[in-house]
């Protein structure tokens, strides 16, 4: 029976030979059919590896690596920026936080003249009210935008600092050598905002004790007002502010009862580490890979496996995965066309950095070459992958 419904689906769905069936290359990276990655490059404190892959019709997670000077300030300080933005209800949130984010961080780098966490808080609150601005704009004709949203995970590396930051349930992960016994260990550096989380659960139900049903169990998966797993995000103004959960957005958006707290935060999880000589790499990806692979899975694949292309290893290992939960072979998933490969997996960000000590230890100090890939194949040719424009904010540069 299921030969028979994947047989229906590659007649349906075959990807056409002139969107997908090439491989194409630029100086930010390559695609083999719904499959973008980088294999290799180098940031301001070691190597990286990057790699996408698309399952939804239009690529709801986004990301970018920024290496170099973090401040709109020529005089530092100089590091790693990585972002993972993982949207949902469509990409316009995912898309504007991948646009914007990093600029505001930087002014307000320079603005302070370091890197801190209240640097990266303020910046997380400016992209905030730059997407609200721009589903005020767009309310009146496209009032589903307001059930747009995006997790939004983002590491930073400055001075010998890690800095981690987080809404939502993207997942980044340190891979620690012990030098004993010569094991790379993982080490979980980022928050998730979860309902499946018995901790996310009490958190909402101690900031909203007059609502008996602010958290429900459907279908044995927990959700926020029975709509939504996550509880902090970017976007998802109809969940923050009550005039924007009413007609004419879709009515399966809408509560019943108005009400007077925003149910969702923006407010990003940030912690600060020094990092140590036996600090082999960090790990970043969207719930997609999580949903696949253990914490320490993915470090020992990344540990096992030779550096270019381990992000692409990483996704390939989860989509095998993702085949043999559905009982069938990855090459007949490959085979899958975007849209309908949602029903088999999400779409898939992961971004490896990998930490040279003697970098780390200098790197915020000295200058050193810009570099800055937008993931997902933003930079290649039209229509190969999901369309991409960015709202902008009103007096945006």
């Amino acid at each position: 029976m299921f030969s028979g419904l994947l047989k229906l689906l590659r007649a349906c769905f075959r990807p056409k030979a002139d969107r997908y069936g090439h491989t194409s290359s630029d100086s930010g990276g390559r695609q083999d059919g719904l499959l973008w990655y980088k294999d290799s490059g180098q940031h301001s404190c070691g190597d990286f590896s990057m790699a996408v892959v698309q399952a939804n019709n239009l690529l709801e997670d986004q990301s970018q690596l920024e290496s170099g000077c973090l401040s709109s300030s020529d005089s530092g300080p100089y590091g790693t920026f990585v972002g993972v933005y993982d949207g949902h209800g469509g990409p316009e949130a995912s898309r504007f936080v991948n646009e914007h984010l990093f600029k505001h961080l930087r002014r307000f780098t320079a603005e302070h003249q370091t890197m801190s966490a209240e640097v990266i808080r303020k910046a997380f609150e400016a992209t905030e009210d730059g997407f609200f601005s721009v589903v005020c704009r767009q309310w009146s004709m496209t009032p589903q935008i307001a059930a747009v949203g995006t997790c939004c995970l983002v590491v930073i590396i400055c001075n010998g600092t890690l800095y981690i930051a987080s809404l939502g349930d993207s997942r980044a992960i340190l891979g620690r050598l012990v030098k004993a016994t010569g094991e790379v260990l993982a080490i979980q550096l980022s928050t998730e905002h979860n309902a499946s989380y018995e901790s996310v659960r009490k958190e909402l139900q101690s900031l909203h004790p007059d609502d008996p049903h602010i958290v429900v169990l459907r279908h044995n998966v927990w959700r926020v007002k029975g709509l939504i797993q996550i509880s902090r995000s970017i976007g998802d103004v109809y969940l923050k502010k009550a005039e924007y959960n009413r007609e004419p957005l879709y009515a399966k958006f809408r509560l019943r009862e108005p009400f007077r707290r925003p149910i969702l935060s923006a407010e990003p999880a940030i912690t600060v580490q020094q990092l140590l000589p036996q600090d082999q790499f960090v790990i970043l990806a969207s719930d997609g890979l999580w949903e696949h692979l253990t914490n320490q899975e993915a470090v020992d694949l990344v540990q096992k496996h030779p550096r270019s292309g381990i992000a692409k290893t990483l996704v390939k290992t989860a989509l095998q995965e993702a085949a043999k939960k559905r009982e069938m072979r990855y090459s007949d998933l490959k085979k899958i066309d975007r849209g309908v490969r949602r029903h088999f997996h999400d779409d898939i960000t992961v971004v490896v950095l990998f930490l040279d000590s003697n970098l780390v230890s200098r790197a915020s100090s000295v200058r050193t070459p810009k570099i800055s890939i937008k993931g997902g194949g933003i930079n290649l040719p039209p229509n190969t992958l999901a369309p991409f424009t960015v709202p902008t904010e009103t007096g945006s540069t």
